[in-house]
């Protein structure tokens, strides 16, 4: 009974994990085991059986299958002898290579950016996440057959549009592809004009806006719910958290905040889901202030920085990467004392780096501090006249800012006041109208 044989093999969550080192000459931030580690967590996070995980080496690439005639055929036994129903090749695969493999491993075969559009189809909750990974998978998707959607089963929840065994199995051409594109593209406008009155609405709320960024799981939805007392969705697995989140929190000396945790970055991530997700992802550059969070565990940490430093460069914030960002340097309580030592001592040098960690709770006075500074350091000074009579003005203005100088005649009361930017901004939006702002 081959065909039953077949079936039950491709609808398995048994998974071979190939990480192809291509050995291209480059000096490589991270090693290819390291890599193959986290292909292998990337399967795991959506419940994938990995039980087999191997660096493929490839002294030179096979335009039909990338890996050679002989390592197709050595992972075709062990996909045999194991009933492996899903590959992953942790690379870019062509879709020629894609369907050569399928054909000769007889399983699904799903590449890089496959597997990472397949997580966000299984995370994602908001309309507007669920519309962000759609339009990155039928980009993704385009150029490919159909029904290669139909690699990973649903059975793990998810979005759903990717289709899969008896769901949906729809063969779309390109033409119905590109009228989906084409309304998924007009229906993200709409939510990118929704979040542009949602900003203007929080431009009337007198608060700075810090934005949490970091490779995926490092820690921003633990951070964050330690910072602002929520209960955002955090578990210790790659892509816990996609949609976005916000929340009003108080720093140590008493000023009021937005706290705003973000989506994790990878290394090498689809130019789809950066495209994608732009609107989401528009928080970050619109934040006053952006946090880093990192895992200083991670053996990775300093090439997961320079991913996530190159995500936001991406992302048109270079300027505030070039200045450095605040530093979260989380999971101190997973460090030995020597490693917690270095980090410390690195940190002393360094006040936009903070060592923290966001199970515990250290270290998150010191961080509320380190933003303090930062937000300090880039307050303008001033001169503001607001008629005596507009007392919510006034106010504001002794709440948010430092009053240095004051001398009222008999309409208006002038100021030189000690603000941020982004206040100064809010400030006018919100008095403009009545009162008069010189720099």
């Amino acid at each position: 009974m081959p065909g039953r044989t077949n079936d039950r093999r491709a609808s398995n969550q048994r998974a071979l994990v190939v990480h192809p080192d291509l050995r291209t000459g480059e000096t490589l931030s991270r090693t290819p085991e390291a890599r193959l580690d986290e292909a292998a967590g990337l399967a795991e996070a959506i419940d994938l059986e990995v039980v087999a995980a191997e660096v493929c080496r490839v002294s030179r690439p096979n335009a039909g299958t990338l890996l050679g005639s002989g390592n197709v055929e050595r992972y075709r036994l062990l996909v045999q002898v194991e009933e492996i129903g899903i590959a992953i090749v942790d690379a870019d695969l062509s879709p020629v290579q894609q369907r050569n493999l399928e054909q000769a491993w007889n399983c699904k075969v799903v590449d890089r950016t496959g597997l990472i559009l397949e997580i966000f189809g299984a995370r994602a909750r908001t309309k507007e996440g669920q519309l962000q990974v759609e339009l990155a998978a039928l980009t993704y998707q385009r150029s490919r057959l159909v029904r290669s959607w139909t690699h990973l089963e649903r059975q793990r929840g998810g979005y759903g549009f990717m289709g899969g065994p008896g769901e949906r199995q729809i063969e779309m051409d390109r033409r119905i592809i590109d009228d989906r594109i084409t309304r998924l593209k007009r229906d993200l406008e709409e939510v990118r004009k929704t979040r542009d009155e949602h900003r203007k609405q929080r431009r009337r709320v007198p608060y700075p806006v810090i934005a949490l960024v970091g490779y995926t799981n490092a820690g921003k939805s633990t951070l964050f719910n330690r910072l602002s007392r929520a209960t955002v969705f955090e578990h210790d697995m790659l892509f816990a958290t996609l949609d976005p989140t916000m929340r009003g929190i108080r720093l140590p000396d008493g000023q009021d905040v937005i706290l705003s945790d973000t989506v994790g970055f990878i290394s090498d991530l689809p130019t789809q889901l950066v495209a994608a997700f732009r609107a989401t992802l528009e928080e970050v550059q619109e934040a006053d202030i952006i946090v880093h969070v990192r895992d200083v565990s991670h053996p990775d940490s300093e090439a997961q920085k320079q991913d996530v430093e190159q995500v936001l460069r991406e992302l048109n914030v270079g300027t505030a990467v070039d200045e450095g960002l605040v530093e979260a340097l989380n999971k101190i309580d997973k460090l030995s004392p020597e490693q917690r030592q270095a980090v410390e001592q690195q940190a002393a040098r360094d006040p936009n780096e903070v060592p923290v960690s966001a199970q515990t709770g250290e270290g998150t006075q010191a961080l509320g501090r380190a933003i303090e500074a930062r937000l300090s350091a880039s307050f303008r000074c001033v001169d503001v006249h607001v008629p005596l009579e507009d007392g919510r003005a006034l106010a504001w203005l002794y709440d948010r800012g430092h009053v240095m100088d004051r001398h009222d005649d008999e309409r208006y009361a002038h100021l030189r006041v000690h603000l941020d930017p982004a206040d100064v901004e809010r400030f006018q939006y919100r008095h403009g109208e009545h009162v008069q702002v010189d720099n």
